[in-house]
């Protein structure tokens, strides 16, 4: 596995234990509604959002009369707890914290039929909650609601009174939904889209102007090549000529013998090649193929394009291996360091490779 493949794989282990972070960061309101009929025999409903969804609690909607439980009003035990042992009418089982875990207290009113387990908070809390973690008791609704709205709801029970309740889903919160954090991650999306934009912007400009300049530049010498390749000597071979005879004597670029007849450029440092072979390839690299010698240089054409836009990789370096019985020579036909052209031609570290040179000039 590669560098960037476990980098890859760390950043998304990365983001995917943010996203649960945030999801366990983020809580749900319930919105409670009760409604009974008062000693004075008039209708009352009372409405707010006071509630909070616990984190294993389904987001769903319910209602059904009020119902405490028969002894300890915390309602723990395995035992049944509440007046009830089925589901209809639908009943909602409002239960103290305390003595057990949460998850208790819900399974314990699931297991007679209710409909939802509403948990008020222990005295002296006020109206604050929250957010239950019930792992063992899910598929129930199951919200908390502060101490005085639920003692308040308890008295009205005490007393004889049935309520009705309604649970229905509120709004989200969390450090994520907080308005001052929506500000922030909208302004932070900007910047970075803008700054990747622009930055996307520039790169492509760059590479656009890059490259349109080395256009211009194979263009410029492209057609200096040409002025040189017209200036270049042209022969037509004829029976008897030594390279006709000589099996030696073949063109470098297409390594195929010269004949009778073919038409054949003689290069500024004397090599010749076939005209077709030789011409393409000089607009491509506008160099000798065996000593690299530069025929704009040799020529004295100018090239002001290479002067303003100098090469960004050095000249190739063609390397001949001589072996034999004694050690390997390594002997490179061009001199890179040297600029002049006349130096760069025929330099051999071997003695053989120098006569068949010079015998081939002749």
């Amino acid at each position: 596995m590669g560098k960037k493949t476990q980098h890859c794989l760390l950043l998304l282990l990365c983001l995917s234990g943010l996203v649960h972070y945030s999801a366990a960061l983020v809580f749900w309101t319930a919105v409670v509604e009760i409604s009974y009929v008062n000693s004075h025999n008039k209708s009352e409903d009372k409405y707010c959002e006071c509630g909070v969804y616990g984190r294993n609690s389904p987001l769903e909607k319910a209602s059904g009369i009020v119902t405490l439980p028969k002894g300890d009003p915390k309602g723990c035990g395995p035992g049944p707890i509440y007046s009830r042992n089925s589901s209809s009418p639908p009943w909602i089982a409002l239960v103290k914290r305390g003595n057990c875990t949460f998850s208790e207290k819900i399974n314990a009113a699931k297991r007679q039929g209710a409909a939802g387990v509403v948990v008020y908070n222990v005295d002296g809390s006020g109206n604050s909650t929250t957010h239950m973690a019930h792992s063992d008791a899910a598929g129930i609704v199951a919200i908390m609601i502060g101490n005085s709205q639920g003692m308040e709801v308890v008295k009205l029970v005490m007393n004889g009174t049935e309520v009705q309740m309604l649970i229905d889903v509120g709004s989200p919160h969390g450090p994520w939904i907080d308005t001052y954090w929506l500000y922030f991650l909208s302004i932070a999306f900007f910047i970075v889209t803008a700054a990747s934009i622009a930055y996307f912007v520039f790169i492509s400009a760059n590479r656009i102007y890059s490259l349109s300049m080395h256009r211009r530049t194979e263009r410029k010498l492209k057609s200096e090549a040409k002025k040189a390749i017209g200036r270049l000597q042209v022969r037509t071979l004829k029976t008897g000529d030594e390279e006709t005879t000589s099996d030696s004597h073949m063109c470098a670029v297409c390594i195929e013998n010269y004949r009778a007849g073919e038409v054949v450029t003689v290069l500024t440092c004397d090599h010749i090649f076939h005209k077709a072979c030789i011409e393409p390839w000089l607009l491509e690299r506008r160099t000798c193929p065996m000593c690299k010698c530069d025929i704009l240089k040799a020529l004295g054409v100018e090239e002001e394009v290479k002067e303003s836009h100098p090469a960004e990789s050095p000249p190739d370096v063609t390397v001949i291996t001589v072996t034999g019985g004694e050690p390997m020579y390594e002997v490179p036909l061009t001199d890179p360091v040297s600029p002049d052209p006349e130096r760069q031609q025929h330099r051999y570290d071997n003695r053989a490779f120098e006569g068949d040179s010079e015998a081939g000039r002749r």
